[in-house]
């Protein structure tokens, strides 16, 4: 039967600092592996979400809003008006520069006998049918109505002794040769005969220019 006495010598435990006895060993510390750092996985982040795309406005809106700026703003108005008030300018100019004038005369018509013309006088009496009919240094001739620069037909002015055009101010001398004013040249004849009558025949199927030295063919005049 054992002593239960714990103090009687022999039966002591070992102290901690005991160290062991020669030759014996130690159990060895047993070496934990490290991680594999291949082998541990880093989660990725979340992508990041693209941001919604602005919707464009819709061209309605944009119709409407310039409309309202244009017809319901004092800038608006402003430049409307101006706008319109340059565009019909520029078609009056236009429409003055190209006047609707055409000559269309018959091709003969008799316009009298040679003594009932005046020297130093333009008759008038043919202008709606194309011609003056003009009696001076002693031959008659008959000048066309139609203005050499666009087609208008100018006036006689008797107390100025001269052709003026009321559309661009060219001015032509009772002989017909312009002075002044944009008219290139000077007025054209047409021919003019006597007929089995004795009555003056303008035949407007012929015309003379005095620029290409046609005033002298004596279809263009008749000696009184």
């Amino acid at each position: 039967m054992s002593d239960p006495n714990p103090n009687i010598p022999g039966n002591s435990p070992p102290s901690p600092t005991d160290k062991p006895e020669t030759g014996v060993t130690a159990n060895p510390p047993v070496a934990v592996p490290a991680a594999n750092p291949a082998a541990v996985t880093t989660k990725p982040a979340a992508a990041a979400l693209p941001k919604p795309a602005a919707k464009p406005a819709a061209k309605g809106k944009d119709r409407r809003g310039f409309l309202y700026a244009m017809l319901f703003t004092w800038i608006g108005i402003a430049w409307t008006t101006m706008t319109a008030s340059l565009a019909l300018m520029t078609l009056g100019t236009v429409r003055f520069l190209f006047p609707n004038v055409l000559a269309e005369p018959p091709n003969k018509i008799k316009v009298g006998f040679p003594d009932g013309y005046e020297d130093g006088k333009v008759v008038e009496r043919y202008k709606d049918q194309h011609a003056w009919i003009v009696r001076n240094n002693g031959v008659i001739y008959a000048l066309s109505t139609t203005c050499t620069h666009l087609g208008c037909t100018p006036n006689w002015l008797e107390r100025e002794q001269k052709f003026k055009c009321p559309c661009h101010g060219s001015g032509f001398y009772i002989s017909g040769i312009n002075f002044e004013g944009p008219a290139p040249r000077p007025l054209e004849r047409w021919a003019v005969s006597v007929g089995d009558d004795g009555q003056i025949v303008v035949d407007m199927s012929k015309k003379f220019q005095q620029e290409r030295g046609e005033w002298s063919n004596p279809e263009s005049f008749i000696k009184v």
